[in-house]
């Protein structure tokens, strides 16, 4: 499938089971910015296209094995992997033919700090889902029981907790969190190798290998991938020219940011503006 094919999908399928927990009935995933949670057991022709995710969105294979479009590539999404999706992208995943998939998630809301633009690029890492999963499903039978505040509160900072091991590397790393929080601040400047080395204090073949490890791409490919997550994000908040956005974000060819846009996202910045948020 074409990324450039995709069109807003949401198919669960006669062969699909879903256990949902969503804020609006619930205030301590309100209170924490979360918009639902959420275990399945699904099977073809469960598909899900999102051309605008409005918040971030975590989700970890729990047993079976899917497809997940993140970062401009369809990747193999099967048991032990967790994947993130930033707000303001193009994200999609869908059931292996012939294939049952079991996945936990979170959804955030866009208020929540994991949906600002360059909290997090998109990744896919590996995580033990399995204690996540309880969780959700404690909260609930909680919810379809006693529902009791103090208990669901207690359920959804175990969910917190979890959702923090996956999706805070940069936390872990401390050298890589300070740089890239350096870099966010001037995100258009042109930033070489060796200037985001000295950032870390560290020499560059340093800096590879940490990026690598942490993220899974080279610093350039984490540092473009940053820039396009900037630009996505000013494309559906703001109303500047394309032109002005591909210059905020450190393209002084807009040619070049149109290409670099679409590689990664599956959209001309014209073409994402203007189709509907989920």
């Amino acid at each position: 499938m074409e990324n450039s094919d995709l069109a807003e999908t949401h198919i669960l399928g006669d062969d699909t089971r879903l256990i949902t927990v969503r804020a609006e009935h619930c205030e301590a995933l309100a209170s924490r910015h979360i918009a639902h949670v959420a275990v399945i057991d699904a099977a073809a022709p469960y598909t899900v296209v999102r051309t605008h995710l409005s918040g971030a969105f975590m989700q970890v294979c729990l047993g079976g094995e899917g497809q997940t479009l993140l970062d401009g590539r369809w990747h193999k999404h099967a048991e032990g992997i967790a994947s993130f999706a930033p707000a303001h992208v193009l994200h999609a995943f869908h059931c292996a033919p012939d294939k049952r998939w079991q996945l936990c998630w979170v959804r955030f809301m866009p208020t929540s700090p994991r949906s600002l633009a360059g909290a997090m690029a998109p990744g896919l890492t590996r995580f033990d889902g399995r204690p996540l999963e309880h969780a959700i499903l404690g909260l609930s039978h909680e919810m379809e029981s006693a529902a009791d505040p103090g208990t669901c509160a207690t359920w959804v900072d175990i969910i917190e907790r979890y959702v923090a091991r996956m999706i805070d590397p940069w936390q872990r790393e401390p050298r890589l969190n300070d740089m890239w929080k350096a870099v966010l601040v001037d995100i258009g400047r042109p930033w070489s190798l060796e200037d985001l080395a000295r950032l870390a204090n560290i020499s560059p073949e340093h800096l590879r290998r940490l990026c690598w490890k942490n993220f899974g791409r080279s610093p350039g490919r984490q540092l473009t991938t940053m820039r396009i997550a900037q630009a996505a994000h000013e494309l559906v908040t703001t109303q500047k020219k394309i032109e002005a956005i591909a210059r905020d974000v450190g393209y002084v060819n807009p040619f070049t940011f149109s290409n670099t846009f679409k590689r990664l996202t599956g959209f001309r910045p014209s073409e994402y503006r203007s189709r509907p948020r989920t």
